[in-house]
């Protein structure tokens, strides 16, 4: 994912209290990574212009450098420097701006920022604040939790027993991660974590109780702030007409940011215990992602015994 220096501009300024100093004209130049890399070198012309989509950070060792060169290597080396295929540059700590860097940056059409924050905390804050922008989200409702080291979404329609069967699993010693709305974060091609609101975290809501703090009753191993979503469980009412699932060789998914979860779905019925299919079902996909699959392993004994009776 990118996003215009415009964009940068807009949603960092005041985190980040950026002022212009050039470059508006290139206001669409595409930052692309979550990271900022101070210039160094590269502003004295000896080495190559910094490349990619990161943004520059100019500190005071740079601009003391600069300002040491002649006049004439330093025309020479600044416009090097903003010839380079970066998005934008920032010069921190407030530094007076060398009239070259100006002239540079308004002539290349390279944004140019002043902020009065210090190089490492310059470069500590635009991480921060371009991983939140770059970062893509989504939200689900469900309850969130860790069983067996597994992060499992439970999902289902209101009154179904998400809630209820997430108790059931905090008794037997799994932990409780997010309640209702969960909030996930995609940190990778293939890396979704999810976790609650900050408001309501360590709450659950229990139909005929209310809501209870998970962490106040069962202390603060029984619950997790953040957890990578690896299962997806849908509970449903049971329904007579419907054929479900009774072998298990099928590998339903479940896309969410364009990632493939494993998805499992579940009928709930009076008697069934939801607490011990849950974590039957976390074991059996684990032993999944050893390579045994105990359905398959059946069918081809079957299917073995079968060619065996044929055979005179």
């Amino acid at each position: 994912m990118r996003i215009s220096v415009a964009t940068f501009r807009e949603e960092c300024s005041v985190p980040l209290r950026l002022t212009l100093l050039a470059g508006e004209g290139g206001m669409g130049r595409e930052i692309g990574g979550n990271r900022a890399q101070e210039a160094g070198l590269a502003v004295t012309g000896e080495v190559l212009p910094p490349q990619g989509g990161r943004v520059q950070v100019l500190g005071e060792t740079e601009i003391a450098y600069f300002r040491r060169q002649d006049a004439a290597r330093q025309a020479e080396s600044i416009d090097r420097f903003f010839a380079g295929p970066f998005p934008c540059a920032v010069v921190c700590a407030s530094q007076p701006v060398p009239d070259l860097f100006v002239e540079a940056a308004g002539r290349r059409e390279v944004p140019l920022f002043s902020s009065p924050l210090s190089a490492a905390e310059l470069v500590e804050e635009i991480h921060r604040q371009l991983s939140r922008i770059l970062t893509e989200t989504a939200t689900v409702h469900g309850v969130l939790m860790e069983v067996l080291g597994v992060g499992v979404l439970l999902q289902g329609k209101s009154g179904v027993g998400k809630s209820e069967c997430a108790l059931d699993l905090i008794l037997r010693g799994h932990r409780f991660v997010a309640d209702d709305v969960i909030h996930i974060d995609k940190l990778g091609p293939a890396t979704l974590v999810g976790h609650g609101d900050d408001l309501t975290r360590h709450h659950m809501e229990i139909r005929g109780l209310g809501i209870i703090n998970v962490q106040d009753l069962f202390g603060l191993t029984a619950t997790t702030l953040r957890k990578k979503i690896e299962l997806v469980i849908r509970l449903e009412e049971w329904d007579p007409a419907k054929e479900y699932d009774r072998l298990g060789l099928e590998n339903p998914v479940l896309p969410v940011l364009g990632v493939s979860l494993p998805a499992l779905l579940i009928p709930v019925s009076p008697g069934r215990n939801l607490a011990t299919i849950v974590e039957v079902a976390v074991r059996n996909h684990l032993l999944k992602l050893q390579g045994v699959n105990s359905a398959r392993e059946l069918v081809a004994l079957q299917e073995r015994r079968a060619l065996d009776r044929k055979e005179p």
